[in-house]
């Protein structure tokens, strides 16, 4: 166990009450990565050849994406390893927020692999920061490609309004229904 936010003992996995620090760091990491990429990839449509960021930026946001996926993966993992705390409100509410999280996880899963695909479309694999290369499967035929590129603009778009219905959904819990959701996520978990 571990000191969270206010003093209050986090544990390191999830109880039925409460999230665990390595649920919340994963959510918090992976929201900030998201907004940045998110970020990136509508700076980076917009550059010119002549722009010092034109190869820059795109080896940044591919190479985050590798990064975010793993992450993803971890979650995933962890996720299903662990209890998920009760979810407050009305049957309806309960229903929706296991709907959109779940489509949170499609959505976030099918943006990266359309990412990964349309970048490995000629056959070449990803070098990550230098660190590693990610292999490509196969070779993509160019309309598949472009095809790929204008998916990953729209499930970006999309994902990004999955995320303003979910901070909404957190804000009505915590300023309307003013329950412990959000607190939980921010690690203010005493006992209820």
């Amino acid at each position: 166990m571990m000191q969270g936010v206010l003093g209050v003992t986090m544990q390191l996995r999830n109880t039925e009450t409460a999230y665990g620090w390595v649920t919340i760091i994963l959510h918090w990491l992976m929201a900030l990565l998201v907004f940045a990429m998110f970020g990136l990839g509508l700076y980076m449509v917009e550059l010119t050849y002549v722009d010092a960021w034109y190869k820059a930026a795109p080896a940044l946001h591919i190479s985050v994406g590798v990064m975010l996926m793993l992450l993803f993966i971890v979650r995933l993992l962890w996720r299903l390893s662990n209890p998920v705390p009760e979810i407050y409100g009305q049957s309806f509410e309960k229903v929706m927020g296991l709907l959109v999280h779940r489509l949170h996880y499609i959505f976030m899963f099918v943006l990266m692999l359309s990412g990964y695909l349309m970048v490995t479309a000629d056959g070449r694999g990803i070098a990550v920061f230098t660190w590693f290369e990610v292999p490509a499967l196969w070779n993509i035929e160019q309309a598949s490609a472009v095809f790929l590129g204008k998916a990953h603009w729209v499930l970006a778009w999309a994902f990004m309004g999955f995320v303003a219905l979910h901070t909404a959904a957190a804000l009505k819990h915590h300023f309307l229904d003013k329950d412990r959701t959000l607190l939980r996520m921010l690690g203010i978990s005493s006992s209820e």
